[in-house]
């Protein structure tokens, strides 16, 4: 007969059997009951991987073969604990449906509370902005140990609410811009009338074709590909000396709470200002380079690069892929990078420039998240 403290709550292999939908999905592992219903979408797997599962005890797949999961996918696995398994004689006892609605409108609460909060090093009732630049040399490995919660990073609601942007806002904001900017430079090839001038041969000047126009576009996507890879790599993943507080905190608004929160909503793509001043930057620099039109060619292919990448990743992170599809490994290569490969794996569109650089995440058969 098994020993349980008196706030832990107890179910029944006939109670846990009935949550096995999308509304109401558990698993076991071994005699410990996990409410997963909240992580299906998320699942780089798939949703359907884990409801064929539901109600059944998952030790073994975490376990492998043919997969092994990450410390780190075990850690996040706790969050959704609720309880134990009841066996032997127990398993007649039934709860009534007062303490079943009582464990439902406390879900969210205890999916957050089954890991001790009070005990890590941040206090999570109050805004992490100014507590991270404290953990010194303990916040890398802090910032790598993901949790399924919401990030409060001001106690102002302006200033929190300044860092929240929905996805919807990046195509609202920008795909008009690149619509009329595709349409000026098309039609303003169409004329016929532009060429390029050759700075060491004055009187030689090559014709721009309207043809020229999507060759331009996808040269401009592809060097955005290359500014997405650097800026993560370099920017994002920078590793802020464990001495200097301003840095730590500056990594951390940047992209240090996305890795530990990163399936918080509010905070995956963009936020329209801050993204201004990289396509700001981008901008001059081809304004610089290239002469008007041929510019604004590249620009706009790159400025369609970035959109697609803010709704990529994105969906890397909520949507439900097919199986065996290209999202789908761009899904599972993705949370790897979360979970266990955080320096490595640094494309979001693609993995094309992981190859050249050799950061590509080994392709050993470890799974990041439960499969």
């Amino acid at each position: 007969r098994m020993s349980l403290s008196t706030s832990t709550r107890v179910f029944t292999e006939r109670e846990v059997a009935c949550h096995c939908t999308k509304e109401s999905c558990w698993v076991l592992m071994g005699t410990r009951v996990y409410d997963v219903t909240g992580f299906l979408r998320m699942h780089p797997g798939g949703e359907a991987l884990i409801l064929r599962r539901a109600g059944n005890d998952v030790s073994r797949y975490l376990e492998g073969p043919p997969h092994r999961h990450s410390e780190n996918a075990r850690r996040w696995m706790e969050q959704y604990y609720i309880g134990e398994l009841l066996c032997g004689p127990e398993q007649g006892l039934f709860y009534n449906k007062a303490d079943v609605k009582e464990e439902e409108e406390n879900s969210l609460v205890r999916h957050c509370s089954s890991v001790d909060l009070s005990k890590d090093l941040v206090d999570w009732q109050k805004p992490l902005a100014w507590q991270v630049g404290h953990l010194g040399e303990k916040y890398d490995a802090w910032v790598h140990q993901p949790v399924d919660r919401p990030i409060r990073l001001f106690g102002n609601p302006f200033l929190e609410a300044r860092t929240k942007t929905s996805w919807y806002w990046v195509p609202v904001v920008w795909l008009p811009i690149v619509f009329f900017l595709s349409w000026h430079c098309y039609t303003t090839l169409a004329e016929g009338t532009t060429r390029i001038v050759l700075t060491s041969v004055p009187d030689v000047s090559i014709p721009v074709h309207k043809y020229l126009f999507l060759p331009l576009f996808l040269l401009g996507w592809f060097m955005w590909s290359f500014i997405e890879y650097c800026i993560h790599r370099f920017v994002f993943h920078m590793k802020p000396p464990a001495h200097n507080y301003y840095l730590i905190t500056l990594h951390f608004l940047l992209h240090g709470q996305h890795h530990k929160s990163p399936f918080d909503g509010s905070r995956l793509v963009f936020p329209p200002g801050l993204a201004s001043l990289v396509v700001g930057s981008f901008y001059l620099i081809l304004s610089n380079i290239l002469p008007d039109i041929v510019g604004i060619c590249v620009f706009v292919g790159g400025l369609c690069g970035y959109v697609i990448y803010d709704m990529i990743h994105y969906y890397l992170h909520y949507g439900s892929p097919k199986r065996g599809s290209y999202m789908y490994s761009l899904k599972a290569y993705h949370v790897k990078h979360h979970f266990e490969h955080q320096r490595s794996g640094f494309g979001i569109t693609t993995t094309f420039w992981d190859h050249p650089f050799n950061t590509v995440i080994p392709g050993r058969k470890t799974h990041s998240t439960t499969d």
